[in-house]
């Protein structure tokens, strides 16, 4: 197993402390994995396997365990016999109707240390969440980070000599789903792996569990964010996009599709920010993709696109840095990201190459006009050294990524 550190140590911070650790995020992004680290941890520091229980949802062994009643009683009765700190591990648990309950009870039952895993984003809102309000931390887990990418590539010996650029080039077209990594670089594979994963979250996390019926027009909303990443639009532009196409969505139904697919860690709304003002703007937002792998195994890849694709990597990579992440307006112009992490903020802007003086206008003149002094920066593709103009730093897209 490829180690991923950078969730493992934060993960190892609150071991054997009475927190819950709830992982979070979409299927196949790497949750279970995490899962197995811990428990690789946890015999690294002489724990008792008796004294681990790993149950996984997904599996047929367990299809029995459907309530938190009977979740209680499987491990009360696994522990009645076991002496010392019980740790509890958990994939899935959203498939266990009430499972905050026999969470709670086990904190006041038992000495325990629990993990829990679950694929979708309401899965600490609702009413019993109130059962662990207070004891627990959130750790969100994303697809591979471009370093990581690297990591698990150098694994494999078809990848395993390629150069920086050529990493990168994998990375933009498949994606950071640690799966794809068994098919040896095979295009074709890789592509059919993403779109069955999607169509699996599609299926059971988005139109099972909200009830869609008709998932023709929710696959055309989902197809059109993905032709429209980097771009500003509304639930109302998808609303009037299907109407031209002869079919009907109401502006209230494309909302519930894009909370639905945005629950199941599809996409990530990105709201405006009124620079000036100081302000959220409540019109016109962007959505990325959490794996950009997908857009291209539906759509393919369109390398006239390529900005928006940069856009998504590096809007991923500043959640992974813990930003809060928003769309700049500076006036009448655009930042692509305002990255606000501890009050401190982040400017950004993204694009493919700085080829002309237009371009170089257009990407450094936003940032210019922006008169506080919080880091500001153009990322790029350009093979040039790191620059400085105005306080404004110019880097790769590349060496951004790879920092620590």
């Amino acid at each position: 197993m490829i180690k991923r550190n950078l969730y493992l140590e934060e993960i190892k911070k609150y071991m054997n402390k009475p927190i819950i650790k709830v992982i979070t995020g979409m299927r196949r992004s790497g949750k279970s994995m995490i899962l197995k680290l811990i428990q690789e941890e946890l015999k690294k520091d002489k724990i008792n396997e008796d004294n681990i229980i790993y149950i996984n949802f997904e599996s047929l062994i367990f299809m029995d365990i459907k309530d938190f009643e009977t979740l209680y009683k499987y491990i009360i009765e696994k522990t009645n016999n076991i002496n010392g700190k019980i740790y509890i591990l958990l994939d899935e648990i959203q498939e266990v109707k009430g499972w905050e309950k026999a969470i709670n009870s086990f904190l006041v039952d038992l000495d325990v240390d629990i993990y829990i895993t679950g694929s979708n984003a309401n899965l600490l809102s609702s009413e019993l969440a109130t059962y662990i309000a207070g004891r627990y931390i959130e750790i969100k887990i994303y697809p591979l980070s471009f370093q990581e990418y690297i990591d698990f590539a150098s694994k494999n010996d078809k990848e395993n000599a390629l150069s920086l650029d050529e990493y990168f080039n994998q990375y933009l077209n498949f994606g950071g789903l640690p799966g794809i990594h068994i098919f040896n670089y095979n295009k074709e594979e890789i592509y059919q792996y993403l779109v069955d994963v999607y169509n699996s979250i599609l299926l059971r996390d988005v139109i099972a569990r909200n009830n869609i019926r008709d998932i023709e027009l929710l696959e055309r909303v989902v197809l059109y964010i993905m032709d429209n990443i980097g771009n500003i639009f509304s639930a109302k532009s998808i609303s009037d996009f299907l109407k031209n196409q002869g079919r009907k969505l109401s502006v209230e139904t494309v909302y519930n599709y894009l909370k639905a697919l945005e629950n199941a860690f599809i996409i990530s709304k990105v709201q405006r920010y009124d620079i000036k003002g100081k302000k959220i703007l409540e019109t016109q937002e962007k959505y990325y993709l959490s794996d950009l792998g997908f857009r291209h195994a539906k759509l393919g890849y369109q390398s006239n696109d390529v900005s928006g694709y940069l856009e998504n990597i590096v809007f991923l990579e500043l959640l992974r840095r813990k930003y809060r992440v928003n769309i700049g307006k500076q006036e009448n112009k655009e930042i692509d990201f305002v990255a606000n992490f501890r009050n401190e903020n982040l400017y950004l802007q993204v694009t493919y190459l700085l080829a002309s003086p237009e371009t170089i206008e257009r990407e450094f003149s936003p940032l210019k006009s922006i008169k506080d002094n919080y880091p500001k920066m153009v990322l790029s593709m350009d093979n040039l050294p790191e620059s400085n103009v105005e306080g404004i730093k110019r880097k790769k897209i590349i060496d951004f990524l790879l920092e620590k």
